[in-house]
């Protein structure tokens, strides 16, 4: 049997049997358990779709498969059926994000602290708005993804971590944690990355963000996935980058990273002459959707650019610079400390 080679007649073939014989019926029959992954959608219902993929093969191989030759997931019963052109969504909602724990920071962080409940307005807001938040695709949400209880529930999870809890604290996870203690240490600037969230959200200037490849590296956002693509997309303006080039050559300086000096030039030639990246110093939370003045940008090499936006927070190419300056004179003086005593050493030795 060739596991997968199914075609879509075969699939609405085990969904009719489905309906015909009910869920329940029909799982027992074929020895599947409730799918925990993803279900297939079709016509505004709803299926197993490991069941239905596994029956599938019944109509065109002879029998079907049984649940342990097969996985739900996207490695098996899910990647055939979306190959097929079906609708597959996930049973269960996605982790929560860095953007969308700031949202639920913010709102716990104006009630004190204190937990919210599922009927409270502002919980009620902040479901529906996390609702138009463009990072998880639709497939990956479920039926009650970010609804009123887990918008509630996100604020105990957080505020039962918060130091001056007295209860036992919930599971939650270390993100949860991590942003409550960004907001504990800076809750003006905190306060503002959520402000900012929540307004592109709302104005959907956020839609167009779509995801790239460099969302899934080790870079650190302080201000979240979103305002990090926003403020990415500044800087491979190209017309902007192009203005701060022609601007530093007119003045006759190298096209050097202003953190580590490096020249493409000098090192690749001709292939290297005209390029450098552009960085926006200023994060997005704070220069907000202004006019982007040349002053506000800065030509680095790759390296530098990566090690910028690795982590909060976000120093600026100066601060790179005299970090890697002090980098430097920490070595010589180690190399110098290792040296002393080997040329102290070399000046007792009698020649011979």
């Amino acid at each position: 049997m060739r596991k997968g080679a199914i075609n879509r007649d075969d699939v609405l073939k085990a969904v009719a049997e489905c309906d015909e014989l009910g869920r329940e019926r029909f799982l027992s029959e074929y020895g599947y358990k409730p799918a925990n992954g993803y279900l297939l959608v079709h016509e505004d219902r709803t299926y197993d779709s490991k069941a239905i993929a596994g029956v599938a093969h019944k109509f065109g191989q002879g029998r079907a498969l049984r649940s342990d030759e097969l996985i739900g997931g996207r490695s098996h019963a899910a990647r055939w059926l979306a190959r097929l052109g079906f609708v597959i969504r996930s049973s269960r909602s996605p982790d929560w994000t860095r953007d969308e724990i700031i949202l639920a920071c913010d709102l716990a962080m104006a009630n004190a602290w204190k937990r919210l409940e599922f009927d409270d307005p502002r919980v009620i807001e902040l479901s529906a708005l996390l609702q138009t938040m463009p990072i998880h695709p639709v497939e990956l949400r479920s039926e009650l993804f970010r609804n009123p209880n887990g918008v509630a529930r996100k604020t105990v999870d957080i505020t039962s971590r918060h130091p001056g809890y007295q209860g036992k604290p919930t599971n939650g996870n270390a993100l949860d944690v991590e942003v409550m203690n960004d907001f504990l240490a800076r809750p003006a600037e905190m306060a503002e990355v959520a402000q900012r969230i929540r307004h592109g959200l709302a104005s959907g200037d956020f839609q167009d963000l779509i995801p790239g490849a460099d969302d899934e590296d080790d870079y650190g956002a302080p201000e979240g996935r979103l305002l990090l693509r926003r403020h990415r997309s500044r800087e491979r303006n190209k017309a902007l980058r192009k203005k701060k080039i022609d601007a530093v050559l007119r003045q006759g300086r190298q096209l050097a990273c202003e953190a580590c000096g490096f020249d493409f030039e000098r090192v690749y030639g001709d292939r290297g002459s005209g390029y450098i990246e552009c960085h926006h110093v200023v994060p997005l939370h704070e220069a907000g959707e202004g006019r982007t003045k040349l002053n506000d940008l800065a030509l680095i090499c790759a390296n530098c650019h990566r090690m910028i936006h690795r982590r909060a927070p976000w120093p600026t190419p100066g601060e790179l610079r005299a970090s890697i300056e002090q980098k430097y004179a920490d070595d010589r003086r180690a190399a110098e400390a290792v040296a002393r005593p080997r040329r102290a050493a070399d000046e007792q030795t009698p020649n011979l």
